[in-house]
């Protein structure tokens, strides 16, 4: 078969499920993984004769794009704040909202002095927060948990295969009493959607992406919230900062949450797309 029949296949199978541009996406990420051709070589060799094998693999990924599984499972990576990470279903996706909430932390730590000597993710999945921090705060030891096992064995390698050092263990959080040790920065993106909102969700993450990683019940959505920031009120040294990815629909509960829990200097910082997606505070106990 020619790369442009395949293609054509590709996108005969596929328009009706995805937008135009999103098959064109698609297509050229398999490309470079499973040909090892970029976007414009598919264009200019579209008579290059696939072997039997390259095409099973792409009829193999097609099968997996209809049953809405994400891009990014299926070629194994996905890219976050100019790094790449390997993700499997027991990881989340990193999402360019979580780069902003990096980049934040990148931005006050290069105005603090001295800056932060350490610092703890809470609930790190693939990784991708603890390792770009460390990637760019190179004089910052940084250590980073989650409760599952899958996940950290995921960023674990991630943290090899982007050359920096991460102290990652095993924990619940919500098991945790206290710290092991005092930090300058916590950071968390934990469970934050509530099941009321899954209606509004596509498919390619309520069923692939894991549930313990993104929901919480409606009853009580702040839980995760809560007992990170008792953690941090004793874990933070003084001075210390904590910051949260959130959920864009309870920034006023998460300000009232820390200044109930003595946190000062709070703010909230919008994502690209205008939404309210990650708030800071101080510790000055």
């Amino acid at each position: 078969m020619k790369v442009s029949l395949l293609k054509s296949d590709f996108f005969s199978a596929l328009h009706s499920l995805y937008p135009q541009e999103e098959l064109q996406s698609f297509f050229s990420l398999l490309a470079q993984h499973i040909l090892k051709m970029t976007r414009l070589e598919t264009t200019l060799q579209a008579e290059k004769e696939l072997t039997e094998e390259a095409v099973l693999k792409f009829s193999k990924a097609m099968d997996r794009l209809e049953k809405f599984e994400p891009i990014q499972y299926i070629i194994g990576e996905a890219e976050f704040f100019g790094l790449l990470f390997k993700v499997n279903r027991h990881t989340l996706i990193p999402r360019p909202e979580t780069e902003a909430l990096v980049d934040w932390i990148i931005q006050d730590s290069s105005t603090q002095h001295p800056t932060p000597g350490t610092l703890l993710d809470i609930g790190t999945g693939s990784g991708c927060i603890a390792i770009s921090l460390a990637h760019h705060l190179t004089q910052t030891r940084i250590s980073a948990i989650d409760i599952s096992s899958e996940a950290l064995e995921v960023a674990s390698e991630n943290a090899i295969r982007n050359k920096v050092q991460v102290d990652l263990k095993r924990q619940d959080v919500l098991e945790l009493t206290t710290l092991p040790k005092q930090f300058d920065i916590i950071v968390s993106n934990p469970p934050y959607v509530r099941e009321q909102e899954k209606a509004a969700m596509q498919k390619n993450v309520l069923q692939h992406e894991p549930d313990i990683a993104l929901f919480v019940s409606d009853s009580d959505p702040l839980l995760f919230y809560r007992k990170i920031s008792r953690l941090a009120k004793t874990g933070l040294n003084p001075g210390g900062i904590l910051y949260f990815e959130i959920n864009e629909y309870l920034s006023k509960e998460m300000v009232s949450l820390l200044r109930e829990e003595g946190f000062k200097q709070i703010e909230v910082k919008q994502d690209i797309f205008g939404k309210d997606r990650m708030i800071k505070a101080f510790n000055h106990a």
